[in-house]
């Protein structure tokens, strides 16, 4: 398929997911746009990753919930302003076949999504990180952080800043950011814990 076909596709896909909007889910979609409403649940987030591990580990999980943020939303920066792949809401041909806009604009360019990329890498970080806890299980927690991602991967779409091909590879990228880095701290951190008298490690 070349590339022409696929960004054909591409825009097929966001129209007919763009056009399934209504009034209340627009503020809905608005809703998991606005970063600075998430902050809470980062906050909590962090509490509990050190109040189940400790300081020690639990700075170190922190640690790496951080550099997947810092490093999806940087590599984003740096492919859009490589790529140059306009947003929906700048383009022409899909304002005049129904593309329904929210909110300022933005940027000129959105591919591939940093919201996608932020919210897939901290689920994703996170996600690593609790399972690095042998103590409590965090299967809720894993189910409600990745639909988490994904309504605000899908609210890029709503809000007529992204097409589907930006946000799916904005979420494989930041899944695949946020699993490396998580990956490399938590095993950075089992090699600092201290073994018990018996060989297994110790509590930290």
């Amino acid at each position: 398929m070349s590339l022409e076909a696929i960004d054909a596709l591409d825009q097929r896909i966001t129209l007919t997911l763009n056009s399934l909007h209504f009034e209340a889910g627009d503020y809905l979609w608005q809703f998991f746009s606005m970063v600075e409403i998430w902050y809470p649940l980062y906050a909590a987030i962090v509490f509990l990753v050190i109040k189940r591990m400790g300081w020690k580990k639990g700075l170190l999980m922190v640690l790496a919930m951080v550099l997947t943020v810092v490093a999806c939303d940087q590599l984003a920066n740096l492919v859009k302003n490589s790529v140059c792949r306009l947003r929906p809401c700048y383009n022409a041909s899909m304002l005049r076949h129904g593309l329904h806009v929210l909110e300022g604009r933005a940027g000129y360019y959105g591919f591939f999504s940093g919201h996608a990329a932020n919210a897939f890498g901290f689920a994703a970080a996170s996600s690593v990180c609790l399972e690095s806890d042998k103590n409590h299980r965090y299967g809720a927690y894993q189910w409600f952080i990745f639909i988490w991602a994904t309504m605000i991967g899908l609210s890029r779409i709503f809000a007529g800043k992204h097409y589907f091909g930006d946000v799916v590879v904005g979420a494989i990228v930041g899944f695949i950011v946020g699993y490396c880095i998580a990956r490399i701290l938590t095993a950075l951190a089992t090699r600092l814990e201290p073994s018990s008298p018996s060989g297994y490690p110790g509590s930290l």
